[in-house]
């Protein structure tokens, strides 16, 4: 079949990808364990997106590569790991295109030589063999390609990319609409659905065939393309040319010589011959025709084919002499050649091309590749054709250029060129626009170093506000537009009044109260703490106490009696229990071992246990252990024997030593036994043979104990801590508290961080009545569960009006303000800390617990995080467990503390100097802040306490198997070689001593195998007690030494004897799942959580569901089952499990639960009217459960207290549980790959498994996950803190409010230059500081023209306004712009007159304004080609209406101009040197200038208007004017500057991709209001519903702080914005209700 027989099939698949991308996600690439994150880039994609790019001119070649290194620097920045990959066949795709065909061997020749990017090109395309098995060797976390080529052809194997991407389950990211600011990276993501995978499956035979059919065609095309220019020679006559070409060339320079030079002799002379050969060719066809006379009007005659190769010679001269700062002068051609010459150029460029892929001809020839980058400049090319063609050639070249211009032109022997070009333009320069003049106390101590040193406007400049004309409306006159706004914690729904003394309202807060204790007890048992303030002194008579003590002695007595006979009871149950079953009774054994606190007691325990565990040994050996011993048994022995050495060395005697020693004999370990009792008479040896375990003592504790292996402890208890004796570090974090210190404290997940947390509230609790400590949680699922523990672990009576704990997140608050411990999540902490009136409330703060410390770099809410750790000045514990450089991170907070003792210092100071009652500094009066220190420490816990094990799950002969993964094999040689271990990656004994054997396998004469051999390893020889410690140095030991093999090569096979065996198809796996999860239960390595990340489709819960649930309903009901399975068709994901999972039987008394331990009290009340309350009831009977963000609050409530209760035992979760919810477990599973599964996710998962104090080893399982992602998830380094651009124009705005209108001026002036100065950006980097300092300077010049701000910093109107909206930048300044201009006035007329509705067309506007403001989901511009069965307009955003369309156009415009005259005052203050060098192969592009030619000097004239745009750029002619142009921006800004275009609050209506077309917004807020139906906008608008669900809830939520905000400001309550708003807003709820009204009904049904 031919490529037409294929059409139908091509349209099939465009429109398959037309339809996915409305549902792409549009989100940073990468995440913060990037080392995880190994992707893919598609050469070609990379290629055609950068050709496309706005600011490029094509034949501009350094340019062209400066926008590729950029790219890729982009993504390596973060340390992201990829390969680049051009297949062979895509090459085809460019013989329409020649002169892009040097450019793409030039692009390959380049990373190769120049770069350390992993380039792979041996493939020969994306449906062979080799492909496929690299995909599933290195199973990428996604591939970067384009959605759309240089012509259709070109996009047909784009999509056959894309289409087989997605059945191998690679995600794909689009390479246009790619965005960065200065630290992320963002674009469109489309996911490997099932219903992707299976259209590459069905359509397989399809697909080949097509794809054959296309390249085909090409290869046909290949021979029409080169037909006009070389005439009969094919494709291997001219590489056969290209050959002989470079061969009389390394003949003629035999030294060598450097690409450029190479390639400008060869092509030229390569190109005259062919030339030459064709006009001989011609000639002799038309004397052949007789009395015909052929004229060739259109060829070039061989004399200007050599002058145009003399042009070239003389072109490349300059470029070598001329250093990329002489040449970013040139002046600008717009003109482009005569049509006459195309025929000749492209016939050059087919010449490059053969040339460039037969550079391997020339062997070992010295050839420099450094700038193969810059091969071509057509813009210099053209500016010397223009001066010889149209301006007197009078000006000298200069010595050196024309003896380069000469050594050139004599190797080609033949150059000679003539042509007509046009005539050089000059761009205009943009002007610089100086400063607004203005003061304030912040601005000049801030930035008045550098206010001398900018252009300051003069008073009567035009440009000074004061000369400004009002634009506000006249309809705004009568609003308070100064007023200071009501902030979300006044708008945040509290369900009671906090104050109301009425009984109800009281009894319904005792309940709350009682249901928080429960749940915080269900959590964790510990007993409820009471607490009494240190200055309150009980009153108790001394009389009464000693006649209570007298009363009371005898009943104690008695307790005792009785207690001492329970003792002797349990302890002779116990003792019977191990007679009948060793194991059950040794767990009872430990049990008692764990509640009995008299250590003589203990050792009788334990000395019992080891007389039964020998008895026990001794037996089995006699019997079962003569073929096969059950060494659990040993272990259990060997255990005691531990305890008993270790724990009670004071108590023990000759006696229990003969003793042990018998055991140890017994067991064979015969030394060991010698070393504690030399008398020990040895006996029979045959006789005791038979006990022996046939193991060294070593190995044996290694292998078959490690998990026991003993821990360094202390064993003194501390006075500070009743309930457990506190580790080293943990007794640390007591000092820093008990100090008033602050600390970082790093430690791994369930190491027990959080305990230093309570320990500092209940000294917060007991200082005083008044002092608060603010707990911030990374997300607000986690608050719920913090505050119940509080509620839980303190109780105290405060005065009337005050509460213990209390909680504030972006859905409810309570007690906020009158609580003394405050959880919370960062957003809403911000919200306190910058409302003016609320510093009283702030200077209560005693200490702040920053949990989860890392979010400070991660891309969601980061900004939040280092705010506050620079704005609050009381002590503070920073906790995380996944930090790689947590020295810095405390060198930073502790520049930050330095700088607030120097702060408190200097108002005290002045307190002192000025004794006035009106200028007192409130926060002085409270002795805690004179208390506090200053210091910050750094607190390090490296060790779990327990082991985590690594298994993989495979499927043979229809079972599930389980492998265990060894550490090691998630590594490679380089890994090794140039990072070493990651420290976080641990090994157990058993895994130390399996890495021992495989080494010693590998290398049978390893010099060092004796001394690291376990039974002669000098910690290890002759030990009967090898400690944790012991291990874990053996373990050092053995990984320095296989780094030390790195140079004999061994490592690769040890690595490769460590890993697993390939897994098996997913297919079966799948349907082996039901079966996972009981083997699991067999294994007795429950409760164990399911992990699944997909969390919008929110099938991990449906799974489980039908597991356990919808098998009875099909025994049951069968008619009900069918509608269930019909009503879950829709979620694609699904469909793949519903029938497998019938494939397991589980009978109607099965169930993982006990079900009669179900405490009714918890299942009555808890979820008996939420949404799925019935089914989470039903399941956990049966011992399941899920838990997602989608779960009211209850409903997760009752599973995580089931959970830790041990009554449900499976759960099937999302990424939820992996910010900090208190679920330990015992196993975690991985049982579903996903994008958001990389290595941070990992370890806070994985972090779950091995409860503390319950189990010594921890297991995690993956399921159906890739051996190569599993691999990058252990191997990947924890992330390093990455710093954010601190600043925007909204935090300047609030900062300036704080500072005006806070209660005390100068603590809120220091918490201001407090934020300004301590960047994490700018901490020792005074360059960033001083780009901040502009910016800042920048934001302020803004906020005055835009009138928030006043020339002394002081507030304007609307400035309360535009400060509330502030998650929304650029949108609310917008959204405030469009209101002064009386916009929405003109926009809200009522229906008719006298009325207060507004009619529907009215208030779809009105959302549509509003949704091109607040609802900005931006779809892939290729999606507008797509053939729809529905209008476009339900899917892409329409624009605004016209006039406020204009209104946009002009406050961008203002605020671009403003924008560019920062980047220009910035660019003066920044070293340039940089700027001369491609960013990623660090190449120099500098040198003397050239100044002896007068040539060089008219040519290169043009300095001005080039200042704040980056020389490579400046190659296709860009100036700073293009600055001002949104498409180009990013792209052509310095990048040494250090911001991006995304700094400037503009809100442009369409945003546009690297190729310039208008990427279009999502309708999907207007097509609910218009339809008010999820289920159309799933299909139509592409996206899922929690998602849908989420951002909709998000909308209506800002809609009503719009509103609220607007009847705040206006006096007049009849106000048509008001009242219309007022309208939308209840509108839109009511919509959204009924909607999930009718979900919920649905869902019952």
């Amino acid at each position: 079949l031919g490529l037409k027989d294929h059409e139908g099939f091509f349209r099939k698949m465009t429109t398959l990808i037309l339809n996915e991308m409305p549902k792409a996600g549009y989100s940073s690439i990468l995440n913060d364990f990037v080392e995880s994150n190994f992707f893919v880039i598609d050469g070609d994609s990379l290629l055609v997106t950068c050709l496309c790019v706005k600011s490029f001119k094509w034949g501009q070649n350094l340019h062209f590569f400066y926008l590729v290194e950029c790219y890729l620097v982009d993504l390596m920045r973060n340390g992201g790991q990829f390969a680049v990959v051009f297949f062979k066949d895509a090459e085809y795709a460019y013989f329409d295109f020649p002169e892009l065909l040097p450019l793409r061997t030039a692009l390959i020749l380049h990373l190769q030589h120049n770069t350390n990017v992993d380039v792979q090109t041996e493939f020969s395309g994306c449906l062979s063999q080799d492909w496929k098995l690299y995909l599933e060797q290195h199973y990428p976390y996604f591939l970067i390609v384009s959605e759309e080529g240089l012509s259709d052809l070109q996009t047909h194997l784009f999509n056959f990319l894309i289409i087989h991407s997605w059945g191998m389950k690679v995600n794909v990211v689009l390479s246009s609409g790619h965005e960065s600011d200065t630290f992320r990276l963002y674009a469109h993501t489309m996911e490997s659905t099932d219903r992707n995978q299976s259209f590459s499956k069905e359509n397989e035979a399809v697909i080949q065939s097509a794809y054959k059919s296309l390249i085909q065609h090409l290869e046909e095309r290949r021979i029409s393309a080169l037909a006009p220019h070389f005439e009969h020679l094919k494709w291997n006559d001219m590489m056969k040319e290209a050959c002989q070409t470079l061969f009389l060339l390394q003949c003629l320079w035999p030294e060598g010589s450097d690409i450029q030079r190479v390639l400008c002799v060869t092509s030229c002379s390569l190109s005259l011959r062919m030339y030459h050969r064709i006009l001989v060719s011609k000639k002799k066809a038309a004397a052949g025709q007789k009395g015909i006379t052929v004229v060739h009007s259109n060829c070039l005659s061989l004399q200007e084919v050599e002058d145009f190769c003399r042009l070239c010679c003389l072109c490349v001269a300059f470029q070598l002499h001329l250093p990329l700062s002489q040449r970013a002068c040139s002046r600008v051609i717009t003109c482009s050649w005569l049509w006459d010459s195309d025929s000749f150029l492209k016939m050059n460029k087919w010449c490059e091309h053969f040339i460039l892929s037969n550079l391997n001809v020339l062997g070992c020839w010295n050839l420099n590749l450094n700038h193969v980058s810059d091969l071509y400049d057509e813009q210099l090319l053209k500016n010397i054709a223009f001066y010889y063609e149209f301006e007197k050639p009078h000006l000298n070249l200069g010595d050196s250029i024309r003896r380069d211009y000469e050594h050139l032109w004599n190797a080609v022997s033949h150059l000679v060129k003539e042509f007509d070009v046009g005539k050089s333009c000059n761009n205009s320069i943009m002007p610089s626009v100086g400063f607004i003049p203005m003061t304030s106390s912040v601005i000049d101590e801030f930035v008045g170093d550098m206010m001398k040193d900018l252009p300051i406007l003069k008073s009567d400049d035009p440009i000074v506000p004061s000369q400004f004309k009002e634009k506000t409306s006249d309809e705004l006159l009568h609003w308070h537009a100064q007023r200071l706004l009501s902030d979300d914690y006044d708008r945040i729904k509290c369900h009671i009044d906090e104050q109301s003394r009425d009984p109800h309202v009281l009894d319904f807060l005792k309940k709350s109260q009682d249901n928080q204790q429960f749940y915080g007890k269900s959590l964790e048992s510990i007993s409820t703490k009471v607490i009494v303030t240190q200055t309150t002194q009980p009153k108790e008579d001394s009389s009464g106490k000693k006649k209570k003590k007298k009363k009371k002695k005898k009943s104690f007595l008695k307790e005792d009696q009785n207690k001492d006979q329970q003792k002797d009871d349990l302890l002779f149950s116990i003792e019977e229990e191990m007679k009948m079953n060793l194991h059950s009774g040794i767990r009872k054994l430990e049990e008692y071992l764990t509640s009995c606190a008299s250590n003589s007691v203990k050792f009788g325990v334990e000395i019992l246990g080891l007389i039964a565990c020998f008895k026990a040994w001794k037996e089995h050996c006699q019997g079962e252990g003569k073929i096969s011993k059950d060494l659990s048994i040993a272990v259990q022995m060997m255990k005691r024997i531990h305890s008993l050495l270790e724990r009670y060395p004071e108590i023990l005697e000759a006696e229990h030593h003969q003793y042990i020693a018998k055991c140890l004999k017994y067991l064979g370990f015969n030394d060991l036994a010698n070393s504690l009792d030399p008398t020990l008479m040895i006996g029979d040896d045959k006789k005791k043979k038979k006990y022996s375990i046939d193991i060294g003592p070593a190995r044996f504790q290694l292998q078959y104990m490690g998990h026991y292996l003993i821990r360094d402890e202390r064993k003194n208890p501390d006075p500070r801590i009743q309930d457990f004796i506190p580790n080293t570090w943990q007794r640390e974090l007591l000092d820093v508290v008990d100090k008033n210190e602050s600390a970082v404290i790093v430690a791994p997940v369930s190491a027990g961080k959080t305990y230093a947390s309570y320990y500092c509230m209940e000294k917060v609790l007991r200082e005083s009545d008044d002092g608060v400590v603010v707990y911030i949680a990374p997300a607000k699922s986690l608050v719920g569960q913090v505050a119940a523990t509080v509620e839980n672990r303190f109780t105290k009576a405060l005065p009337a009006g005050r509460t213990l704990c209390g909680a504030f997140t972006r859905d409810y608050r309570h007690n906020v303000l009158n609580c003394q411990v405050l959880i919370t999540v960062p957003e809403c902490f911000e919200i306190l800390l910058l409302a003016p009136h609320r510093q009283k409330w702030v200077e209560r703060i005693r200490y702040v617990i920053f949990d989860e410390v890392h979010y400070l770099c991660r891309e969601v809410g980061a900004k939040f995080w280092e705010l506050l750790l620079v704005i609050i000045r009381c002590p503070f514990l920073v906790l995380s467990a996944t930090i790689n450089n947590p020295t810095l991170l405390t060198e930073w907070l502790q520049s930050v503390k330095q700088y607030w003792k120097q702060a408190d210092k200097i108002m005290e100071e002045k307190f002192i100097s000025e004794k006035q009652a009106d200028k007192c500094l409130n926060f002085l009066r409270d002795n805690s802040y004179k208390n506090q220190s200053y210091e910050v420490r750094l607190v390090l816990c490296e060790e779990r306490d327990n082991d985590l094990e690594k298994h993989i799950c495979s499927v043979k002969h229809d079972d599930v198997y389980f492998d265990h993964f060894h550490p090691c094999a998630a590594l490679t040689t380089d890994t090794i070689e140039k990072y070493g271990f990651p420290p976080d990656l641990i090994l157990t004994p058993q895994e130390s001593i399996q890495l021992y054997d495989t080494m010693a396998h590998v290398w049978e004469a390893w010099p060092r195998a004796q001394e690291l051999c376990p039974e002669e390893f000098i910690l290890f020889k002759n030990k009967i007690v090898i400690k944790k410690l012991d291990a874990r140095k053996y373990e050092e030991n053995l990984k320095a030494e296989l780094t030390n093999w790195i140079k004999n090569g061994k490592v690769k096979r040890v690595l490769k004897n460590l890993s697993p065996d390939s897994l098996s198809s997913s297919e079966d796996m799948v349907k082996m799942f039901p079966l996972l999860v009981e083997k699991l239960r067999q294994m007795d390595k429950l409760p164990a959580i399911f992990f699944l990340l997909l969390a919008v489709t929110e099938y991990e819960f449906s799974l489980l569901k039908s597991l356990f649930f919808l098998n009875n309903s099909i025994k049951k009901n069968p008619k009900r089952a069918e509608k269930l399975e019909r009503k879950l068709m829709y979620r694609a994901e699904y469909i793949n499990f519903l029938e497998n999972l019938k494939i397991l039987e589980i009978s109607e008394d099965h169930t993982y639960a006990d079900v009669k331990a179900l405490h009714t009290e918890i299942t009555r009340d808890k979820v008996r009217l939420t949404r799925n309350g019935k089914e989470l009831k039903a399941l956990a009977q049966r011992g399941i459960g899920y838990h997602h963000s989608g779960m009211y609050f209850k409903e997760k409530e009752f599973v995580e207290i089931l959970f830790v209760k041990g009554l449900i035992r499976v759960v099937m979760a999302t990424g939820t549980l992996a910010s900090g919810i208190h679920m330990p477990c015992k196993s975690v599973v991985f049982a579903q790959d996903s994008v958001y599964l990389d290595a941070l996710n990992y370890r806070q998962m994985s972090g779950r498994a091995g409860r503390r104090g319950q189990d010594l080893l921890g297991n995690v399982y993956f399921f159906d996950i890739p051996l190569p992602k599993i691999k990058r998830l252990l191997a990947s380094g924890v992330p390093e803190l990455r710093e954010q651009f601190p600043l925007s124009i909204t935090l300047v705005l609030r900062l300036m409010l704080l500072a005006s209108k806070g209660d005390d001026p100068e603590d809120t002036k220091a918490k201001v230059l407090s934020v300004l100065k301590h960047s994490l950006l700018s901490f020792k980097r005074p360059r960033a500081m001083k780009t901040l300092k502009l910016y800042f300077l920048f934001s302020l010049q803004l906020l005055i023209k835009e009138d928030y701000l006043n020339k002394n910093g002081n507030p304007k109107k609307f400035a309360g306004l535009a400060s509330y909206l502030h998650g929304h930048e650029p949108s609310n300044l917008v959204f405030v712009n469009f209101l002064k201009r009386g916009l929405f006035h003109n926009l809200c007329k009522p229906a008719w007159k006298g009325t207060q509705q507004f009619s529907q067309d009215v208030m779809e506007k009105l959302v549509l304004v509003l949704a091109n403001l607040f609802a900005r989901k931006y779809i892939p511009a290729k999606f507008q080609n797509a053939d729809l069965s529905f209008p476009q307009s339900k899917v892409i955003l329409a624009e605004l209406p016209e006039d406020f369309k204009a209104a946009l156009h002009e406050y961008n415009l203002a605020v671009m101009k403003d924008f560019a005259s920062f980047l220009l005052i910035a660019s003066k203050s920044v070293n340039k040197k940089n700027e001369y060098q491609l960013p990623l192969s660090r190449i120099k592009f500098t040198g003397k200038q050239c100044e002896d030619s007068q040539l060089v000097s008219h040519l290169m004239s043009y300095k001005e208007g080039r200042a704040a745009v980056s020389p490579f750029v400046c190659l296709s002619g860009n100036t700073d004017n293009d600055l001002l142009r949104p498409e180009t921006v990013n792209q052509v800004i310095l990048r040494t500057i250090g911001v991006s275009g995304t700094q400037a609050p503009l809100l442009w209506p369409w945003k546009l991709d690297n190729r310039g077309r208008r990427m279009p917004l999502n309708a999907y807020v207007l097509n609910f209001y218009q339809h008010n139906c999820l289920t159309r906008l799933d299909q139509t608008n592409g996206m899922r519903m929690g998602q849908l669900l989420k951002c909709l809830k998000d909308f209506a939520f800002n809609i009503q702080a719009i509103s609220d905000s607007l009847s705040e400001l206006c006096e007049n309550e009849h106000d048509n914005v008001v009242l219309a708003f007022k309208q939308l807003s209840q509108t839109f709820y009511e919509k959204l209700e009924e909607m999930q009204t009718q979900m919920h009904q649905n869902h019952l049904k």
